[in-house]
């Protein structure tokens, strides 16, 4: 795209340098720039930085401006394109859980549009991953093999994934919000030449369209989004772990392998995995916890934190935090919940002194109990709160404790 003057129309008079609003328009004698007209003297020249906004054109009375436009691209023919899919990511052969939230919403998903589920599994010795995969929910598990592909690396998994979706056109991809998920599905939207959703807290299907309706947190978690793609395929959207519940595993279920094998000269590979080193700091395993107690504001102080994590101790749980308990430095971010933080999906949600700020809310409104306890009765965090007490958690949650230590012992 671009804009230019039309030489033999332009007169001079000046009025789209008023109508710029980045003064970038000037106008020249002609001789300067070596544009001569048999009646007028003067040119206007528009400078570099201009953004084709358009507002000079209509104050031109002679028409003397034009913005070029490129040729649109022919959108893809979207009625090519069925069936859900699921990347299912596994580390040293292990599938992760996330894989199998994605298999249960997946589900719903076929099932409403009338198409089959299917996995794509990436790795090498794969075959039991591939019939858990089937087990969990899917109809068809592309099994694609290879050394190169047992560990994750950006260029071949993205090379891999981009040639299959390319050659099998799914109508919908959905993928993990995780580190692994993150670094290449981007990739893959971007050489495919469609949309990508990050970070998706619900999904959903216009029917009459055939589009997925990918709902995330906009503007700092202040509003939720629901974004489409409605001209391109496949529509492709990434969610945290935790956010949909697992899929049921039915041990009888049959399905489809389709299995193929890459060699590692058939894909690029700028870089080289030279070791994988496990990071042994992490103390604190929020995502799999089917009890946390988490604290936030209320609290006051680090000191305080000694209250929530003999609660958490008592019950077998692991401690949480809200955003601005870590950001006061109480407690360290391993511990945080939220948007910013972890999604977890407990069986019970514990929250201390939490007023129940959308972004907190978003990081565990799936857990199956919550339980809130709060002094202020109009704490946000009760409105989803399946147990609330109102009332000064340093009363409450020793109380709570103490009564509880009873009931277990």
């Amino acid at each position: 795209m671009g804009i230019k003057i039309l030489e033999d129309k332009c007169t001079g008079c000046s009025l789209c340098v008023k109508a710029c609003p980045f003064g970038l328009i000037k106008i020249v004698s002609r001789e300067e720039v070596g544009k001569p007209h048999p009646k007028y003297k003067k040119i206007a020249v528009i400078g570099e930085g201009c953004n084709l906004c358009g507002v000079c054109l209509e104050p031109c009375s002679v028409q003397a401006i034009l913005i070029e436009k490129e040729e649109a691209k022919p959108r893809a023919d979207i009625s090519q394109y069925k069936g859900v899919w699921v990347f299912a990511e596994q580390k040293k052969g292990e599938i992760q859980g996330v894989a199998y939230e994605l298999l249960g919403e997946g589900r719903k998903l076929a099932d409403q549009l009338g198409e089959k589920l299917s996995c794509v599994l990436l790795g090498e010795g794969m075959d039991e991953a591939a019939k858990e995969l089937i087990a969990y929910g899917a109809d068809r598990v592309y099994q694609i093999e290879g050394s190169i592909l047992k560990d994750f690396q950006d260029d071949p998994y993205t090379d891999v994934l981009t040639a299959l979706i390319q050659k099998e056109k799914p109508e919908i991809v959905l993928m993990g919000a995780t580190v692994i998920g993150r670094s290449f599905a981007s990739r893959v939207a971007a050489r495919l030449g469609t949309g990508l959703t990050a970070d998706c807290t619900e999904l959903a299907i216009d029917l009459k369209a055939r589009q997925l309706l990918q709902t995330r947190p906009a503007f700092g978690g202040n509003i939720m989004a629901t974004i489409t793609t409605p001209h391109n395929r496949p529509q492709m959207a990434t969610v945290r772990h935790k956010v949909f519940k697992k899929a049921v595993k039915q041990r009888n279920r049959q399905g489809e392998v389709i299995k193929e094998s890459v060699e590692s000269k058939e894909l690029s590979l700028r870089t080289k995995l030279l070791d994988i080193v496990q990071d042994l700091t992490q103390t604190v395993n929020l995502a799999d916890a089917d009890i946390i107690v988490s604290g936030g504001r209320g609290l006051g102080g680090p000191e305080n934190f000694h209250i929530i994590e003999e609660l958490a101790r008592t019950l077998g749980g692991a401690v949480g935090a809200s955003r601005a308990a870590v950001d006061a430095g109480w407690i360290p971010y391993s511990h945080q919940v939220g948007q910013t933080g972890r999604t977890v999906c407990p069986k019970i949600y514990i929250a201390c002194g939490i007023s129940g700020a959308i972004q907190h809310l978003v990081g565990m409104q799936s857990s199956e109990i919550i339980v809130a306890i709060n002094k202020d009765s109009n704490a946000p965090i009760f409105k989803v709160a399946t147990y609330g007490i109102e009332g000064n958690l340093f009363e409450v949650v020793p109380a709570l404790t103490k009564r509880l230590k009873e009931v277990l012992s």
